[in-house]
């Protein structure tokens, strides 16, 4: 099952609201993981999306157990649960495979998605939170991913959400040559942007971080210059384009600090392009004469302008997640039953195994050797009942009658559910 929004269900305003930090993440992990319905998880959360990808043995306990996360921790209300979706089997299926892809992505084809699904997976496993299930499912979608971008050209003509920046500076400052850019943070997406702006013909880039040995390290990459978090006002003024993707927890650029530099600069327009989640800035920035505030929305716009070639790529894309999708669906029917089979074949042997020794103590003694012929006998019917029941469950090709056939299994055979049978391993 997968829960969350993304940016075509939810404005920034709501999607920052949910974003949930890195250190948060990992207590959230922790917390859901022992929550009522869920088996595994893992959050995915970037500046368009917050979702949690879920293995559930019940599929509205599970849901519940999101909700109250967001609640408690979030202050969720419930006419906000509108902006979040709910999916399950094939349809979570679909969805992790094209969000890995890069087919729900806000730019069809960017290549960051991928690492990003990595390193939610990479997370969700340091703190065990995934499993036999879901580790399968995203070794799965890579793979898809990687498919995608090797058979189709959906990422040939991909537009960045930096280039989307550059190209919001440049309809607004016409050229670009010899503008200062200033960066708040050292984030690899303002450090893409800077490139872009550089190659578009800027002439200084200045780095501002809290921690200033980062913000010499990304400076000395772009031949730029790091200048102290607390010295950044006067470099404001004197800036033609501000990109900030910072990672801090609230604004860092108010309104009225806004207005006292657009006076300072006696009306030279100022371009901010904030593509932090949360915002860096605050958004009645953009009430400010001669100063231009573009937030992730904004780039949306631009990242739609001749989208055609994009979207004929993701048409061919589409085909391939559809097919690895019913594939792989079949493959978790099957898998999702080993557990069952196991402990049949292990009910199966001692049943034959208690019935043959009272066969030996009412009939024998026998010779080793029929001995042995008589053990051979029960592990081939075994074999059979067991391989005849397993061929049916793996089979059949609904959920609903998977479910019910395995719970009938476990009841005729006096099963108990068999959870643990496989813990940890891979499939």
């Amino acid at each position: 099952m997968v829960v969350g929004l993304n940016h075509r269900t939810a404005p920034v305003a709501v999607r920052e609201r949910f974003w949930i930090s890195e250190p948060r993440r990992y207590e959230a992990l922790v917390q859901l993981s022992r929550a009522e319905g869920i088996e595994e998880v893992m959050v995915l959360a970037t500046c368009n999306r917050t979702e949690f990808f879920l293995w559930a043995n019940d599929a509205s306990l599970a849901a519940n157990s999101v909700l109250r996360l967001l609640s408690a921790e979030y202050g969720l209300k419930l006419c906000e649960w509108q902006h979040f979706y709910r999916l399950l089997d094939d349809a979570a299926l679909m969805h992790i495979f094209r969000v890995a892809s890069s087919l729900d992505s806000m730019v069809l084809g960017e290549p960051q998605i991928v690492s990003q699904v990595k390193g939610a997976w990479q997370q969700a496993q340091k703190v065990s939170s995934t499993a036999r299930f879901l580790d399968a499912v995203m070794q799965k979608a890579l793979t898809v991913s990687k498919r995608v971008r090797n058979e189709t050209a959906i990422g040939n003509s991909a537009v960045s959400i930096p280039y989307a920046a550059v190209e919001l500076a440049r309809q607004r400052l016409g050229s670009l040559d010899n503008k200062k850019v200033l960066l708040l943070g050292a984030g690899k997406m303002g450090e893409l942007s800077a490139r872009y702006l550089v190659n578009s013909g800027a002439s200084s880039i200045l780095v501002v971080n809290r921690t200033l040995e980062h913000a010499v390290e990304l400076a000395t990459k772009l031949g730029g210059k790091a200048v102290p978090f607390d010295d950044r006002w006067q470099h404001l003024v004197d800036a033609d384009i501000v990109i900030s993707s910072t990672s801090c927890p609230h604004t860092i650029l108010s309104r009225d600090e806004a207005e006292i530099i657009a006076r300072e600069r006696k009306q030279r327009p100022l371009v901010l392009v904030d593509i932090a989640l949360p915002r860096d800035i605050d958004p009645s920035v953009r009430e400010v004469a001669g100063v231009f505030l573009y937030d992730i929305d904004d780039l949306e716009n631009v990242v739609k302008h001749n989208a055609g070639e994009r979207e004929a790529a993701a048409s061919e894309a589409q085909k391939i997640v559809a097919a690895e999708v019913q594939g792989f669906r079949r493959r978790l029917l099957a898998e999702r039953v080993v557990p069952t089979i196991i402990a049949l074949r292990n009910r199966l042997d001692e049943i034959c195994r208690q019935e043959m020794e009272s066969f030996k103590q009412e009939n024998g003694p026998f010779s080793h050797d029929q001995d042995q012929m008589l053990d051979a006998v029960t592990s081939r019917i075994t074999q059979r009942i067991a391989g005849s029941l397993a061929r049916e469950l793996k089979d059949l090709p609904e959920k609903v009658e998977q479910e019910q056939m395995t719970a009938a299994v476990q009841r005729l055979f006096h099963l108990e559910t068999p959870q643990a049978a496989l813990a940890g391993t891979r499939m």
